[in-house]
C-alpha cells in the first residue's frame, strides 16, 4: 500500500480512532492500510493488549491480518491514554457504541458525548472531529455545543459527520472500498481533509455526497430502516404464502427481477437481528416520535413487530413437529450468530429461539462455527456442541437458524443416520428442500410448501449401503 502523498505545506494528517469495537477496530486498521499513522483508543486495557498483539476481539474475516500487518509496519498503535492519542493526532474519528437505552427505545449517547468532550478537552493543536457512530438526528448539533464548551482557548476545531456503512462479515472491504461516502456539515477545509483521507477509494470511483449535518446523521438509520422494512415486508408476505400454499422463495425471485425492487433483503425467514438494524429502527422510531413524525413511527413499529413475530413462528413449527410439546425432547440447533460470517449474537433471532425452546423444557444443543463463545457468555444454560454432527446426534428435531455454508452444503443423507427424528425446520429458507426430502427428511420452511418425508418403503431404498 502506497502511503498518502505528502508535501512541505501539507503533511498527511495523523489519525486517532476513539473506540475499538467492531466499527473502531476496523476503521483504525483500514486507515492504517491506506497509509496513515493511526492510534486507536479504548478504555478496556484487555482489548487494547489484544489489538497490540494483532488479535481482533471479535470474528471478522480479514481483519486480524490487516491489524497485524499495520502494527508490524508501525502505522497502527493502540492505547488507553486518550490525551496521548489526541496530542499526536490531527483528525479524530468517534467510533464508540450507541446502544439502546435500558427501558427505552432511545439511543444511549453517553459514550459519544464522552468521546467528543474528551477529545476537545485534550486538544493541543487545531483539529477535526469526525463522527462515524450511528446517532439520532440532532446529535451533531449537541456535540458541537459540548466541544465548544470544552475546547481550550485558541484551539480551532470543527465537528462533522461521516457515517459508516459496514456489513458484518464484509467490513474490511466496506471500509477500504466503500460504495459511497457521506460528508456532513463540513467546511471547505474539513471536506478537503476528508477527501485526502479517502483519496484512494475516491480515485477508484467511490461517489461522495456532501450534505448538511442532519442529513448525514439520517443516512445510516434510514438505510437500515429501509432494509428492515424489506425484510419484514417479505416475511409478512410469507405468512400469506403459508395460508395460500404458495412459495415465498419463488415469489421473491419474481419480485427481485423488478429493477425498482431488487432481490437483496427479500429473503423470508427468521428475520433480522444483530447490533444495528434492531436498535437503529427503534432509535429512529423514538426520535421520529419526539419530532412529531408519527407516520414514520407507525411504519417502523409494524416493521419491528413483524420481525419479532417470525421468532414465534419457528417456535410454533417446533411445537407442531413434536406433537404439541417440546418437553424433554432433544433439539439440535444449527446457528447462534445473527447471520453467517460473524460471531455477533446481539439480538440474535437464532439464540432467542433456542432460549425460548429451552424455557419450554427442551434439551437444546447449539452448534455455530464461530459464535459458540459469545453465545455461551449470553446464554450459559443452553447446551453447546463442537460440531454439527454432535449437535444432531439423537435429536428429535433439527432447526437451522443461521445460514452458514457448512449447514447449507451438508449431506442430508449422512445426517439422517444421526438423528432420532427426521424433521428439519429451515428457519432461513436456505436448504435445498428437495434434496433433504429425497434423503428422507420432512422440511418445514418459512412461507414455502412443506417437503414431507417419503413413505417408509421409499426410505428403505435410500438407506446407505454398509
Amino acid at each position: 500500500m502506497t502511503a498518502p502523498k505528502k508535501s512541505k505545506d501539507q503533511p498527511a494528517p495523523r489519525i486517532s480512532v476513539i473506540g475499538t469495537g467492531y466499527l473502531g477496530a476496523t476503521h483504525a486498521a483500514a486507515m492504517a492500510e491506506l497509509g496513515f499513522d493511526v492510534v486507536g483508543v479504548d478504555t478496556d486495557p484487555r482489548k487494547v493488549e489484544e489489538l497490540k498483539e494483532g488479535r481482533a476481539p471479535f470474528f471478522e474475516p480479514g481483519l486480524p491480518e490487516l491489524i497485524r500487518r499495520n502494527v508490524a509496519a508501525g502505522r497502527l498503535t493502540f492505547t488507553t491514554d486518550l490525551a496521548e492519542a489526541v496530542a499526536v493526532s490531527d483528525v479524530h474519528f468517534i467510533c464508540v457504541g450507541t446502544p439502546q437505552q435500558s427501558g427505552s427505545f432511545a439511543a444511549n449517547l453517553s459514550y459519544v458525548e464522552a468521546a467528543a468532550r474528551g477529545i476537545a478537552e485534550n486538544l493541543t493543536h487545531d483539529g477535526l472531529i469526525v463522527g462515524k457512530s450511528t446517532v439520532p438526528v440532532g446529535t451533531g448539533a449537541r456535540l458541537r455545543a459540548i466541544v465548544a464548551d470544552a475546547v481550550p482557548a485558541g484551539i480551532d476545531v470543527e465537528l462533522v459527520w461521516n457515517p459508516e456503512f459496514l456489513r458484518e462479515g464484509k467490513a474490511v472491504d466496506d471500509t477500504l472500498s466503500p460504495d459511497r461516502l457521506v460528508f456532513g456539515g463540513t467546511s471547505a477545509k474539513a471536506e478537503a481533509t476528508l477527501r485526502r483521507i479517502y483519496e484512494k477509494p475516491i480515485s477508484e470511483g467511490c461517489p461522495v455526497l456532501v450534505a448538511d449535518l442532519p442529513t448525514a446523521e439520517l443516512v445510516k438509520v434510514s438505510a437500515n430502516a429501509f432494509l428492515a422494512t424489506k425484510i419484514s415486508f417479505i416475511n409478512a408476505i410469507a405468512e400469506v404464502c403459508d395460508a395460500a400454499g404458495a412459495d415465498v422463495s419463488l415469489l421473491a425471485d419474481a419480485l427481485g427481477h423488478d429493477v425498482r425492487i431488487g432481490r437483496q433483503f427479500l429473503n423470508a425467514g427468521l428475520g433480522f437481528g444483530g447490533g444495528c438494524l434492531p436498535k437503529d429502527i427503534r432509535a429512529l422510531m423514538y426520535r421520529s416520535n419526539e419530532l412529531g413524525a408519527h407516520a414514520a413511527v407507525g411504519l417502523l413499529q409494524q416493521v419491528d413487530e413483524i420481525n419479532m413475530g417470525r421468532r414465534q413462528r419457528v417456535i410454533d413449527l417446533a411445537l407442531k413437529a413434536l406433537g404439541g410439546s417440546v418437553l424433554n425432547r432433544r433439539i439440535g440447533v444449527l446457528g447462534a450468530a445473527f447471520k453467517p460470517h460473524t460471531d455477533d449474537v446481539r439480538d440474535s433471532p437464532a439464540l432467542n429461539v433456542a432460549a425460548a425452546l429451552h424455557l419450554r423444557g427442551a434439551q437444546v444443543v447449539v452448534y455455530d462455527p464461530q459464535a459458540r463463545e459469545t453465545a455461551q457468555r449470553l446464554y450459559p444454560t443452553l447446551g453447546y456442541a463442537d460440531s454439527m454432527e454432535e449437535a444432531l446426534t439423537g435429536a428429535d428435531l433439527t432447526v437451522v437458524l443461521t445460514e452458514w455454508d457448512e449447514f447449507t452444503t451438508a449431506d442430508p443423507a449422512g445426517l439422517r443416520e444421526l438423528v432420532r427424528g427426521r424433521t428439519v425446520i429451515d428457519g432461513r429458507n436456505c436448504l435445498d428442500a428437495a434434496a433433504w426430502n429425497r434423503a428422507g427428511w420432512s422440511v418445514l420452511a418459512m412461507g414455502t410448501v412443506p417437503e414431507l418425508a417419503p413413505l417408509a418403503d421409499d426410505l428403505a431404498a435410500l438407506a446407505p449401503v454398509r
